[in-house]
This record gives structure tokens, C-alpha cells and sequence, in this order.
């Protein structure tokens, strides 16, 4: 006859996904996920004006960075200036970037409860 080993009494550790309550732990991360990825979609839809220049150039941002539109007053229009004009379109497009990032940003970190998460955004 062949001899069976014994067990001592202590039941084997379960392993990933083999209960003890991770169930729990991964469908809270599956539904964060999920906020996460309708957080990021209604951003796409939240659309802010910003200008720069008193008024002269305003830039419309979504919340996930993309530009809609950028209005130049006709009369910051110089021709014997266009760097003037440049400079103003750089810094309403930026001012719009940074703001944009903000308010992605803050949105986000009510979901995760200001967690810095990696590649997230």
C-alpha cells in the first residue's frame, strides 16, 4: 500500500482570486476603473473659453486638451506686428492647456482621492 502524507492541521494559504475577501477589493477597483473611464469621457464634453491679451484672443479647450476654437479680435490684426499677435496665441493657447489640465486634474483626484496614479492621465 502506498502511504498518504498527513496533513498537520493547517489548511493551504489561497492563492490570487481564491477568496478570503479579494473579491471584494477587485470589483471596487472595477468599478473605480469604470468612474475613471466616465470621468474621462464627460471631460471631452466640458468646454472652457480662456483669453489672453484683454480679450484679443480666446481659446476654446475641452477638458481633455483639445482646442474647438481660437477667435482673434480683427483688431490686434498688424501686419507690421505679427510677432505681437503670435505671442498673444501662444499664451491664450497655453493659458488654455494649463487650465484645462487643472480642472481634468481636480476631477480626477475626486476619484481617487488624490492619489498620484502612473499613466492615469
Amino acid at each position: 500500500m502506498a502511504k498518504r502524507k498527513r496533513m498537520s492541521g493547517k489548511r493551504p494559504v489561497p492563492q490570487f482570486g481564491g477568496g478570503g475577501g479579494g473579491g471584494g477589493m477587485a470589483r471596487k477597483i472595477q468599478e473605480l476603473q469604470q468612474q475613471m473611464l466616465d470621468t474621462q469621457a464627460a471631460l471631452e464634453d466640458e468646454v472652457m473659453a480662456v483669453t489672453a491679451g484683454g480679450g484679443a484672443i480666446t481659446v476654446e479647450i475641452t477638458g481633455r486638451q483639445k482646442i474647438n476654437n481660437i477667435t482673434i479680435d480683427p483688431e490686434v490684426i498688424d501686419p507690421d506686428d505679427v510677432e505681437m499677435l503670435q505671442d498673444l496665441i501662444v499664451a491664450a493657447v497655453n493659458e488654455a492647456i494649463e487650465k484645462s489640465q487643472t480642472m481634468a486634474s481636480e476631477k480626477m483626484d475626486g476619484l481617487t482621492g488624490g492619489l498620484n496614479i502612473p499613466g492615469l492621465f
